[in-house]
């Protein structure tokens, strides 16, 4: 019998019970147990389906869970340095940390203590009106009072200005609107002469405003609404706006911006830290055999290598760049992976600047080729490691956790004091360096002792840590190193949010218009900017912005508009 007769006799057969069970029961019970029975066929269902795996089902069945170490290992789980699984590897806490609990010196302030330990305090759930920078302000004056009256109850006194009581009140409106004008006309009945309004200025110019398209952008490649929903959203609240004009208003207000992209890329290239990782697209331009045909001719006619001419991936490059407190985020989209589109991005890097610090994970393809930087690999890919087999290897894992743990909080430390690059190398090198040799030992000892299989789930995780141990804790030896690669995987979350939503792009022209807008918003949201103010600015002012780009960055615009 195979195997979906097997389900289907076992369904029947529940379906005969149920009914049975329903003759039986009360109604209570009865629904009880058909939910039972519904549950029961919806997993049989994803259990046959090929691409459930079982952490997938776990997932969904139970929710996805958090990776944080009290999550994964239990909070009762001892210190990394209390009770190692490894007999051979005891030491105290302080021990493992670098800390003397002796002294006074390397004991946290109170502060940070209160702050590691206790939970944030739980607010009202309530914004006031300073957490509304985009709401109309409207000031309501007293109609029968001003200041220098006197009191009209003890009539001695003098009302003085006091301060304000504010009130907030939310509408609902469409997120494009349109004003319709009625120009008056007037004719003579003799002669014929026709007399019309003046139209106001704002509808003398183009049909849409600036604000439209910086709003389309913004939902589309900012939140991920399609073309097509955003349509059907505007057609239902009677302000029609077709899918097909909603491309053409972003298609030219990107080509527009294109000026200020160039220059976000030229000012990308001289930060001191690079991170970039890659997450998969769909272009259809480039996608079937058509298209695969088209691009092997084109790549021989270039001269590419052969297994350059085989590439059939499609991935979106994230790239976030760090110099001094500012953050700049660049996306590209295409057939090249992210260590080329990074490769493509620092040869504008000044000659005399020396080589950046790269953050990303320990893929090949993340590297560029022929351009040196100072290569850091992600710790947190490295933890990710433990945190899956946690469930099989409890112990082991919760001792390597514990211990990375004591490095974020250091870390986390040192953004509390605010010290520069060259005094965090410093606190790390004192606070985690003997953490991280206590670590290296212990991951060690577990294949030279034969206490892991080297080719289990567990001696995969321990051997990763081992094999790019040097690139994991460069923040141990250069000064701005950073831990991981956390920062460009939430920038590429915008892509994947687009990807889930809108599916894929139809060409590579459409791919680019995505990642000028993406690059744009992400850039202003690092910046603590606001995307949509910082669209409708550019491109009010897309001709100045062209002359000269640099006075037009998400941290520079607002001078430049308080200028003009």
């Amino acid at each position: 019998m195979s195997r979906s007769t097997l389900r289907e006799v076992e369904m029947t057969s529940l379906e005969e019970a149920l009914q049975h069970a329903k003759e039986k029961l009360s109604a209570k019970d009865a629904d009880v147990l058909e939910a039972v029975a519904e549950a029961y066929a919806y997993l049989t269902e994803l259990v046959e389906d090929k691409n459930t795996s079982i952490a997938k089902l776990r997932k969904m069945l139970f929710g996805a869970k958090t990776e944080k170490t009290a999550a994964v290992v239990g909070s009762n789980q001892p210190p990394p340095s209390t009770s190692p699984p490894d007999a051979a590897a005891t030491s105290s806490d302080a021990s493992n940390a670098g800390v003397d609990p002796q002294s006074p010196a390397n004991t946290p302030s109170d502060a940070e203590a209160k702050h590691d330990s206790a939970p944030p305090a739980k607010g009202h759930g309530r914004n006031g009106a300073d957490d509304y920078p985009g709401a109309k302000k409207i000031e309501v004056p007293l109609t029968s009072l001003a200041a220098g009256d006197p009191c009209p109850k003890c009539e001695d006194g003098t009302l003085y200005e006091s301060r304000p009581g504010v009130l907030v009140r939310l509408t609902g409106q469409p997120p494009i609107g349109a004003n319709i004008y009625y120009l008056q006309k007037l004719r003579c009945n003799l002669c014929g002469a026709l007399f019309t309004a003046e139209a106001p200025q704002c509808a003398c110019t183009e049909k849409h405003d600036a604000t439209v398209g910086s709003m389309i952008g913004l939902l589309k490649y900012g939140t991920g609404m399609p073309f097509n929903r955003f349509e059907n959203l505007q057609q239902g609240l009677g302000i029609p706006l077709p899918a097909s004009t909603q491309w053409d208003i972003v298609e030219a207000q990107a080509e527009r911006a294109e000026p200020v992209f160039e220059e976000l890329v030229r000012q990308a290239a001289q930060g001191d830290v690079v991170h970039n990782d890659d997450t998969t697209v769909k272009i259809l331009e480039l996608m079937g055999e058509r298209a695969r045909q088209e691009a092997l001719a084109k790549d021989a006619a270039a001269g590419a290598t052969k297994q350059e001419s085989q590439r059939t991936g499609l991935f979106t490059t994230g790239i976030v760049s760090t110099r001094g407190g500012g953050k700049i985020a660049l996306f590209f989209s295409g057939r090249q992976h992210a260590g080329e589109n990074l490769e493509d991005v620092l040869v504008q890097r000044a000659e005399e600047l020396a080589a950046p610090i790269q953050m990303c994970d320990a893929l090949s393809r993340n590297a560029p080729a022929e351009l040196k930087t100072i290569l850091a690999n992600c710790l947190a890919h490295g933890r990710r490691q433990f945190v899956d087999v946690a469930a099989r290897f409890p112990e082991e894992c919760g001792h390597v956790l514990e211990t990375l743990s004591v490095i974020y909080r250091n870390d986390a430390i040192a953004r509390q004091r605010n010290l520069s690059p060259a005094e965090r190398l410093i606190f790390h090198q004192d606070q985690s360096g003997p953490t991280m040799e206590e670590l290296h030992a212990w991951l060690a000892r577990q294949f030279d002792q034969r206490r892991v299989e080297p080719n289990s789930a567990l001696g995969g995780a321990i051997a990763y840590l081992l094999k790019h141990w040097e690139k994991l804790t460069l923040f141990l030896r250069v000064a701005g190193a950073p831990l991981d690669n956390n920062i460009c995987e939430r920038a590429l979350k915008k892509a994947i949010l687009h990807r889930k939503n809108a599916l894929f792009y139809k060409t590579c022209h459409g791919a680019h218009v995505g990642d000028v807008f993406m690059s744009l918003i992400y850039t202003c949201q690092l910046s603590g900017e606001s995307p949509f103010d910082y669209l409708v600015a550019l491109d009010r002012h897309a001709a100045r912005a062209a002359l000269k780009p640099q006075d037009w960055m998400p941290w520079t615009y607002r001078e430049t508009l308080e200028e003009l």
